[in-house]
């Protein structure tokens, strides 16, 4: 539950475009349309992708809340417009026609099709894939890259890779004293945004199975998060824990079925003994001899890089598709083909990079509070000073 910052999205996969905006970001933070094209253009990349990221060229227009290159606190107004929109201008006319508009019927198992007709009353399942298409995270990593920005301006930056496909598993270990941003951009240049060059090749052969048999592979990937202060979140309440927060987020990105911070699922064949973070201290702050509970401790923020993992599954839109049910006839028929990809999780790392900057940006300002840029690192300052 967010409390400085809101949102919202609005948009069709295959309407005009998809819009934005954000509130409660303060001013004078630097920022431009090319900062937020390059996050956008992270998210199109991924070995696996399907023929629409080959379609469009995701460019944020800032429509409001920034002028001459900075925010003045005012909320932030963003459009994307859908280049396939022209191949699309008549299914998906706002105005009525009386031309004969196919409708689809055959809801595909693993998709929101059959729910979403079911809860709004629909005949035509158009109407849920529209909306619930993953589509509408393009403009959640637009929204974010705000947010990444202003973390970025005090020193917290975020960061992900993949660390498995389907079978195969990248156990490759980093060092977090690089940064965040450092260890993403080693994984950014893989096409599956694996560090591991070995792990990356085997990754792509096993999308490219996948693909020629008409099926699709989901994963695993990894999000960190550097320079993250002590005192994010609260355990006062349930909605207050800062894990419950990011954990809400990613849960709200298209097929993640799963979260857990640092090696929780393993710890469970552990001895308290060996998994809790010792306490030590530097001779100026206190340090942890490990980070098994993954940055946050009570619901806290305790200055350990923040890091989870998430799990996607298989996109459920296949080539080969599975048996489904006509909703209008009852008929048994093979589910409907819509153009899709044959993996996703890249994608899907990028875009859970930009939910946690949005979590961490309220985080922040909900702790440490400040109008403009130079009040809330006045106020972090202050703060830091007070500790010492």
């Amino acid at each position: 539950m967010l409390k400085k910052i809101q949102y919202l999205t609005a948009g069709e996969s295959h309407g005009k475009g998809l819009l934005g905006i954000i509130n409660g970001i303060p001013a004078n933070i630097e920022i431009d349309e090319n900062y937020i094209r390059n996050q956008l253009a992270r998210r199109q990349k991924g070995h696996g992708r399907g023929k629409r990221m080959k379609i469009e060229k995701d460019y944020a227009e800032i429509y409001s809340g920034v002028r001459l290159g900075h925010t003045i606190g005012a909320p932030i107004g963003l459009i994307i417009n859908n280049a396939d929109y022209k191949n699309w201008v008549k299914k998906m006319s706002i105005t009525s026609t009386d031309e004969l508009i196919k409708k689809i019927t055959l809801p595909r198992p693993g998709h929101a099709d059959l729910a979403g007709v079911e809860k709004f009353g629909f005949s035509d399942i158009r109407n849920v894939i529209e909306r619930s298409s993953a589509r509408e995270t393009a403009m959640r990593v637009a929204i974010g890259s705000v947010c990444r920005k202003l973390l970025e301006d005090i020193n917290i930056y975020v960061g992900s890779r993949v660390i498995q496909i389907h079978d195969v598993i990248d156990e490759t270990e980093v060092d977090f004293s690089e940064g965040a941003q450092a260890i993403s951009n080693i994984a950014d240049q893989s096409e599956v945004r694996c560090i591991s060059n070995e792990t990356s090749v085997k990754m792509k052969n096993r999308i490219d199975e996948a693909k020629a048999s008409g099926d699709s592979v989901g994963g695993r990937f990894e999000v960190f998060a550097t320079g993250v202060p002590i005192g994010l979140g609260s355990y006062s309440q349930w909605f207050d824990r800062l894990q419950s927060k990011i954990s809400e987020s990613i849960m709200s990105i298209n097929a993640i079925k799963g979260i857990e911070f640092s090696s929780a699922f393993e710890n469970v064949y552990e001895f308290g003994s060996k998994i809790h973070d010792e306490i030590g201290w530097d001779g100026k702050k206190y340090i942890r001899h490990s980070n098994n509970a993954g940055g946050i401790e009570g619901g806290i923020s305790n200055s350990e890089p923040i890091l989870f993992q998430a799990a996607m599954k298989p996109i459920p839109t296949l080539i080969k598709p599975l048996k489904s049910v006509d909703i209008i006839t009852k008929e048994e028929k093979l589910a409907h083909k819509e153009r899709t990809d044959s993996c996703a999780v890249p994608a899907a790392s990028v875009i859970a990079e930009s939910m946690l900057c949005i979590v961490l940006a309220d985080s922040i300002l909900e702790k440490f509070g400040g109008d403009s840029l130079e009040e809330l690192k006045r106020h972090m300052t202050s703060s830091k000073s007070g500790d010492e």
